[in-house]
């Protein structure tokens, strides 16, 4: 079992998703914009209202875009640009995540954005489980000095991949933190714990409500995606964290 304090990150979009999950019970908060896309960085103006509404500690997701990892020179420009930029506004760590076309972890650019971003806390997201080889990935994020990764053991979901998320754990040896994802729930979520013994645990519990727009256009859509997605508020669930984490920590 770990050898870390086990604790549960909820992935967010903003700041109202934020004060939900730590209203709710979170440890701490990935906070994202567009998690339709997976999540990408949010605006420094969502980050700074966020360090005025965070009580719990939050790292925030660096990721130009959508899509694959394998980015460009001046998206990774970028990024070292967001690390720097949200650093200077006191942000408790980011989430990262580069690899090469042969779907292995680009360990330069890691190694980069670790030094831009310390003394800030640095993990490595899902681009892990989009490798080739995830025992060479994890020793290559170890010697890049990333503090953790986030993973669904290179599945969809996490109790499809707890045979990979074992052997990771094991890979780890306690030198970097492994933290399970992948579709958990109050339903899931301690078998997944209990099978792993994972170091942390991350989900996301949204809800989908109605807009409260009273006028709305039939005749414009604003994101190429079916117009009712307009009038539509996609929300951190409250009262699902909480059963969640209950349920997670029941397993102990």
């Amino acid at each position: 079992m770990s050898q870390y304090p086990f604790k549960i990150e909820i992935c967010v979009e903003g700041v109202d998703g934020l004060v939900a999950a730590q209203e709710a019970g979170a440890d701490r908060v990935e906070l994202c914009a567009s998690l339709l896309e997976g999540g990408i960085t949010p605006s420094l103006g969502v980050v700074r209202a966020a360090l005025t509404a965070a009580t719990i500690p939050f790292h925030v997701i660096v990721r130009p875009r959508g899509g694959d990892f394998l980015y460009s020179e001046l998206e990774f420009r970028s990024m070292i640009e967001d690390v720097k930029a949200l650093k200077e506004l006191g942000v408790a760590g980011v989430v990262i995540g580069c690899l090469t076309a042969e779907g292995e972890i680009d360990e330069a650019r890691t190694r980069a954005l670790v030094n831009a971003a310390r003394p800030m806390k640095v993990t490595c997201h899902r681009a892990f489980d989009m490798t080739r080889d995830f025992r060479a990935a994890t020793e290559a994020l170890i010697g890049c000095g990333v503090d953790r990764v986030l993973t669904s053991g290179q599945r969809d979901t996490a109790e499809e991949g707890i045979e990979i998320l074992k052997q990771t754990m094991a890979v780890a040896d306690g030198r970097i933190v492994v933290m399970a994802c992948g579709a958990l729930d109050q339903n899931n979520i301690a078998a997944v714990r209990q099978a792993t013994g994972v170091d942390e645990m991350h989900f996301a519990a949204l809800k989908t409500i109605k807009s409260g727009m009273a006028f709305r256009n039939p005749h414009v859509g604003m994101g190429g995606t079916a117009i009712e997605r307009e009038y539509e508020v996609t929300l951190t669930d409250k009262e699902a964290v909480r059963t969640t984490i209950a349920a997670a920590k029941a397993a102990a």
